[in-house]
């Protein structure tokens, strides 16, 4: 399998340390396998913090979510309430259970699959933090959501799974 990762520069060693916390699925090195996905994350990092944008391009084994001794979190293709409250709970600098089974923040997943939560659902979810809609209303206005793809690494030994191709 091939996974892609969008951003400015060409990434030789990939450092956790340098990954920002409270992202979908925590602090993480994440991916897609949907090239176009990576194209767009690029350009729109060069176009924050400078650069060009460049997408690194990674192989992993096509069974690496059944890898023994591996703790996996995934999600599938479509947004969930299960999913919805772990992305939630992991963009939200106030959430402190960090043992809870609904948050990354330890990095108890060491690699999390699921859909991106975009700009629309980014404001899905303040309303609801909000209490301006319900937590159905979120669910449904998910439903409509043309989701996409990413694959989020979270300690080493999930790091090392992944093997640098080259950049597009």
């Amino acid at each position: 399998m091939i996974l892609y990762h969008g951003t400015n520069i060409d990434i030789q060693m990939i450092d956790l340390a340098l990954c920002r916390p409270y992202k979908d699925f925590g602090r993480g090195f994440y991916t897609t396998e949907i090239p176009e996905q990576a194209r767009k994350m690029a350009t729109r990092v060069a176009r924050i913090y400078g650069g060009e944008p460049v997408v690194n391009v990674y192989e992993i084994d096509d069974d690496f979510m059944k890898k023994a001794g591996l703790n996996i979190k995934d999600f599938g293709d479509v947004p969930s309430e299960s999913w919805a409250l772990f992305v939630m709970n992991n963009r939200n600098k106030s959430f402190t259970d960090f043992g809870s089974t609904d948050c990354n923040f330890d990095c108890k997943y060491e690699i999390v699959r699921g859909p991106v939560a975009d700009d629309d659902m980014t404001m899905l979810f303040r309303q609801y933090q909000n209490e301006l809609i319900s937590f159905e209303t979120l669910i449904r206005g998910m439903t409509f959501k043309k989701a996409t793809s990413q694959y989020s690494f979270h300690t080493e030994r999930a790091i090392r799974l992944l093997k640098k191709e080259g950049v597009l």
